[in-house]
């Protein structure tokens, strides 16, 4: 019988977290006399044996409105490819993950609960193949993971990139001058598309479309035409044109994941020789990830908490919770761990062909 659980939030940070954690604490003592536990800076900390942190009703006050995650994340600990520094200065990759399995049982936990994107949800379900006790929950602002309709932080991300699209919007409009807005979205063009139909956008550019910049200067030329002399552009931080490829700021070496970064300044330095026209560019980066989380996203979380405290009540180990049209759901995570992409050919892009945005 399940007495004592875990949580811990693996990946970036979402806003919403703090809303899952709440959920799973007031849920699982409230409703099944649990114990809960917090791991601390995700599966790094698991597997390092880090102290844990005892979460009760009382510590999870003012948290709903809270971002970040008072557990801390490790967006690049995976126990399966632990990087190591050898004593001559090299690295070396380790498996480490019976050493995760060894902690749960030390900790005494009976069940894990994991939050998380993608790389967190695949290595969540190689431990569970491993024997432990997981379900996921799902996490990403890129509203990327497959099997859920959506996932908390995506919102709040939608949110920050259309305010800044509303505000470059009126200085577009005074200084008669093409603004750029680069946003995340590395391999997904989710937080691109949505907010560039909110906020007004002339042209988007996302990862599931290579694009020709020669579209988009057309798409200028022809509102300078029609008298309206600024225009705002929507790049993904994952976008790549046509027989190109992706920006990165990092180079990926020895195994490790490049970090994408600068579309935006080369479609903006493209833009302003092709149309001799001011172009400014704004990134938003990290401030997507930050802040507040909107009333969607702490709804959405606390759901997501409270639906999988239940499914660790059942014992369906290896599964995720999700939202599927209004309904909460289980997935097996296998089928999560696929990235969702935005449908080229599908309604959504073809409505904002519609309303005449390009997408190069």
């Amino acid at each position: 019988m399940t007495k004592r659980i875990g949580i811990l939030t693996g990946g970036g940070d979402a806003p919403g977290l703090n809303a899952v954690i709440r959920a799973v604490v007031l849920t699982a003592t409230r409703q099944y006399g649990w114990e809960v536990v917090g791991i601390v800076q995700g599966f790094d900390g698991l597997y390092a044996g880090l102290p844990t942190i005892p979460l009760y009703e009382e510590n999870m006050r003012d948290l709903l409105a809270r971002g970040g995650t008072i557990l801390g994340a490790a967006n690049r600990g995976n126990p399966f490819a632990l990087r190591l520094t050898n004593p001559d200065g090299t690295e070396s990759i380790a498996d480490v993950s019976l050493d995760a399995l060894e902690r749960i049982r030390d900790y005494g936990l009976d069940a894990l609960i994991v939050a998380g994107g993608d790389g967190t949800m695949a290595i969540a379900r190689r431990l569970v193949g491993l024997g432990a006790r997981i379900v996921g929950v799902p996490k990403t602002i890129d509203n990327d993971l497959g099997d859920t309709d959506v996932t908390f932080g995506f919102d709040t991300a939608v949110n920050t990139a259309t305010e800044a699209l509303d505000k470059l919007q009126t200085t577009a409009e005074s200084h008669h001058r093409v603004m750029v807005l680069e946003v995340m979205g590395r391999h997904a063009g989710w937080i691109a598309l949505v907010a560039g139909v909110s906020g007004g956008a002339d042209a988007i550019l996302i990862p599931e479309i290579p694009f020709d910049l020669d579209v988009v200067c057309q798409k200028i030329r022809s509102l300078q035409a029609s008298g309206r002399h600024y225009s705002l552009i929507v790049v993904a931080e994952g976008a790549a044109p046509l027989n190109g490829e992706a920006v990165y700021y990092l180079k990926g070496e020895g195994g490790r994941e490049g970090r994408l970064g600068g579309m935006g300044h080369q479609v903006g330095s493209i833009l302003a020789d092709c149309m001799g026209a001011e172009v400014r560019v704004t990134v938003l980066g990290h401030v997507q990830r930050g802040g507040q989380p909107t009333p969607r996203d702490r709804w959405l979380a606390t759901r997501f908490g409270s639906a999988a405290v239940h499914l660790v009540a059942q014992e369906r180990w290896g599964y995720m919770v999700a939202l599927q049209g209004t309904q909460m759901v289980t997935v097996p995570l296998e089928q999560a761990v696929h990235t969702k992409m935005v449908d080229p050919l599908g309604d959504m892009v073809q409505m904002a062909r519609d309303l005449g945005i390009v997408f190069g």
